[in-house]
Formats: structure tokens, sequence, C-alpha cells
């Protein structure tokens, strides 16, 4: 029997937007172990970039979003990590249905608790989530223009 080829898989990640901050939590899982991340997950078959946003961001933090937006996506090899992947990341960014929501760590198993965190490069948690670190360095900005 022919073992099966590894294939890519799409994860939707989602810069959750509060004033000028973004929400990050510490990755406890085997890519990127202890790396600050933002929330988010696998797509499932059948759903919207934006369903799959909204369903893991509620999922991990119990924060409702509101209207969620494409931001770009990366191709990112972990060929590093223990057991080798390959991921197709969706950025979204949205805001709270209600800003005065407030996160919960609701899979402690997966993450070490969410805070929020000034948007400036030299005051975000180090170190970060390799695809989100890449985006970082090269001067990316979740905040819509004024």
């Amino acid at each position: 029997m022919e073992e099966a080829k590894p294939v890519p898989r799409v994860g939707v990640v989602v810069f959750v937007l509060k004033g000028r901050s973004v929400l990050l939590g510490r990755r406890r899982s085997s890519i990127g172990a202890s790396t600050f991340a933002l929330p988010g997950g696998h797509l499932e078959f059948g759903e919207s970039f934006e369903e799959c946003g909204g369903r893991e961001v509620k999922e991990e933090t119990g924060l409702e979003m509101g209207k969620a937006e494409y931001l770009t996506v990366t191709n990112n090899l972990f060929l590093d990590q223990p057991k080798p992947a390959h991921y197709v990341t969706v950025f979204l960014r949205a805001e709270l249905a209600d800003p005065d929501q407030v996160p919960q760590n609701l899979e402690p198993d997966k993450c070490d608790g969410w805070e929020w965190y000034e948007w400036d490069k030299d005051k975000l948690p180090q170190p970060l989530f390799w695809p989100l670190d890449q985006m970082v360095r090269s001067g990316f900005n979740p905040f819509p223009s004024p």
C-alpha cells in the first residue's frame, strides 16, 4: 500500500482589533509552541473564511466578532518542526461585536491565555509565531487606513 503524501492544510487566523491593540495568545501546540499568535484554526469543509474565523475566535476566546475582512494569505512551510507541516494561512481582521467583551481562555490545552497588545513592533510580546513575525518584520499593518 502506497503511503499518502502530506498535503497542505488551510488555516484561518484573525487580527481581532480593539483600539490600536490586537489579541494574542501564547501557543501550546506542536507547531510554534511558546510563541505568541492570533486566534484561529483549521478551515472546515464548506466554510467561508469569515465563518471559520468567527467560529475559531468564539471557540478559543468566547468573543463574538463583528464583520470580518480578508487581508492577505501566506504560504508557510514548517520543516524544522517535530512533525513537518505546510499551511496556507488566510489572515482576516475584525473588531468585536461588543467592545466591552473580555477574552477567556477556552482551550487551555492549546493556549496559555489571551491578552491585548498595542500594535507596535517594539512592544509586541516575543517570540511571535513565525508567520506573524514575518508580517510584523515586513511592516504589515492590520489596521484600516484612516
